[in-house]
């Protein structure tokens, strides 16, 4: 990663920061994400829409032109043409520079805002465009007290957001330096998934793994049709598609489906802030496992997907499920208290003949009796199976666990499976542990090349892995050293005994202080 791009993430980072610490206490930091990333949407695609307009004009001839100093009625003339190109529209008064120019005194900055925000929304009722503007700024309510008690208190607030976030230096949005945006987000999670109470894996998968994803399944492939992810959270792996192979070699575009609502807003927000035209994406929202919304768009060339691990889901309590074409083919349903392999036969059911799929899985799929067995037995007997790929430990937000990769394939060149011991391919970074970009690349080489490497890799066939009653978990075929987690098992014991011992003693002092504290309140 180069030194620029390092300089400007760690810029954008002070600068959230510093939003932050302003703000620290007045807005809980769960809410205060949504008011960064609602602002932050409001500023982007007003500078988008500016500089589309002013290009256009340029281009026309009129060097001159300035679409943010042009009155409300002259710029009316434009709204038909530009809501057709960019699928909304924002009157010159109503763009975030102007806005932010005139906050501080503006009495009824918290109306102005609302209005905004409902006039931009609105501006594609009617149009193509419509679904994929709708509630875009719901969780952006700037009458909340959340803000302050009185209107006065939350507009100071709403002024400071504004400022600071006119301030970060976003740079131009086509030069490609960071993903400003996908950088500011990450960061706000990293700062506020896990102290808010939310499981941070539901909503975030860091954007190293994100890449690793979209390269396995462009393997061999400049370009592709349709990408998708069935449980597409905030969109961050379907926007690595853009980043690894540039947007314009996504054909058809961007299909997901979200069952929360707040991660599903975020995801169309992410659309746009990454200049995916509305046309260009298929956002929806509702339960995948059993009320899917893309049967007319499938099949898809490559799946990426981090679903939630071990949810609960219908499963044979709806008689309906076993005769879905996408279940029917195993002959059995995923567990009820485990829906992870029904998002992955719903996957390979949706994957084109010529696609791959990748999936990150927890680990207990890989090797769990009964109905998962059954699932698997499914998977490997229509050598669907390409690669098995065991993950560093502690590289997601809000779990440690070592968590793995399925590589799926319909048109494998032969029937083996290859399983990759790549848990040793991370660098501490800070308190996480994070893939750098030359393990990634070691992991995509060790893909590619699929060879036997000692205690690295290892081509099983498919009679192999069917004696293995079809266990397909990494370490039955790449055994971890012993002696090294023999170590590791004392050393933890041995931390163990001294935790129990220190408590031991706090427990001892604190009986002790109750006890004075007791006898000084009876004297």
């Amino acid at each position: 990663m180069s030194n620029k791009k390092e300089q400007e993430r760690d810029e954008l980072h002070r600068t959230i920061w510093k939003i932050a610490n302003d703000l620290r206490g007045s807005i809980d930091g769960w809410d205060f994400k949504q008011y960064v990333l609602g602002l932050l949407l409001y500023r982007f695609i007003s500078e988008n829409l500016e500089e589309y307009l002013n290009n256009e004009e340029h281009n026309a001839g009129n060097r001159d032109f300035d679409y943010s100093r042009i009155t409300d009625e002259q710029a009316e003339f434009g709204r038909k043409d530009t809501l057709e190109e960019k699928g909304f529209y924002i009157l010159p008064s109503e763009l975030f520079v102007n806005v932010r120019k005139n906050a501080k005194n503006d009495s009824d900055l918290n109306i102005t805002l609302n209005t905004i925000f409902n006039n931009i929304e609105n501006s594609a009722k009617g149009t193509a465009s419509e679904k994929d503007m709708k509630g875009l700024f719901a969780d952006l309510d700037v009458n909340s007290p959340k803000l302050g008690n009185t209107v006065k208190e939350r507009n100071e607030k709403l002024v400071k957001l504004l400022d600071s976030i006119g301030e970060l230096g976003l740079g131009n949005y086509g030069d490609n330096t960071i993903d400003a945006f996908g950088d500011a987000y990450e960061f706000l999670m990293t700062m506020y998934a896990s102290n808010a109470g939310k499981s941070g894996g539901e909503f975030f998968t860091p954007q190293e793994v994100g890449e690793l994803l979209a390269r396995i399944t462009l393997i061999g492939k400049t370009e592709v049709n349709r990408v998708y992810d069935p449980a597409c959270g905030s969109g961050s792996l379907l926007l690595k598609f853009a980043k690894v192979l540039g947007k314009e070699n996504v054909k058809q575009g961007f299909y997901g489906q979200e069952i929360n609502l707040t991660t599903y807003n975020l995801c169309r927000i992410n659309m746009f802030l990454h200049n995916i035209n509305y046309d260009k994406f298929n956002i929806e929202r509702g339960d995948t496992l059993t009320d899917p919304k893309h049967w007319d768009c499938e099949p898809f060339d490559a799946i990426v997907s981090n679903p939630p691990y071990s949810i609960k889901w219908a499963g044979k309590s709806n008689p309906l499920l076993i005769n879905d074409p996408r279940y029917a083919p195993a002959g059995v349903l995923a567990p009820e208290s485990k829906a992870d392999l029904a998002f992955t036969m719903h996957m390979v059911s949706w994957l084109a003949q010529n696609g791959t799929a990748a999936i990150v899985e927890f680990p207990g799929v890989l090797y769990r009796s009964g109905a998962e067995q059954k699932i698997r037995k499914y998977l490997v007997d229509n050598n669907f199976v390409e690669a098995v790929i065991q993950l560093p430990s502690d590289l997601f937000f809000g779990t440690s666990i070592a968590t793995c990769i399925i590589v799926i394939k319909k048109s494998k060149i032969d029937n083996n499976i290859l399983f990759i011991n790549a848990s040793d391919e991370f660098v501490r970074n800070t308190n996480k542990n994070k893939l750098s970009d030359d393990n990634i690349s070691n992991i995509i080489d060790l893909l590619k090349n699929r060879v036997n490497i000692d205690n690295k890799c290892y081509l099983a066939n498919y009679d192999e892995v069917k004696e293995n009653d079809y266990n397909i978990s990494v370490n039955s075929y790449l055994k971890i050293d012993s002696e090294q987690e023999e170590v590791d098992i004392k050393e933890l014991n041995k931390n163990i005994e001294e935790i129990v011992s220190r408590q031991r003693k706090i427990r001892t002092e604190l009986d002790k202080i109750i006890l004075e504290l007791e006898a000084d309140s009876n004297e």
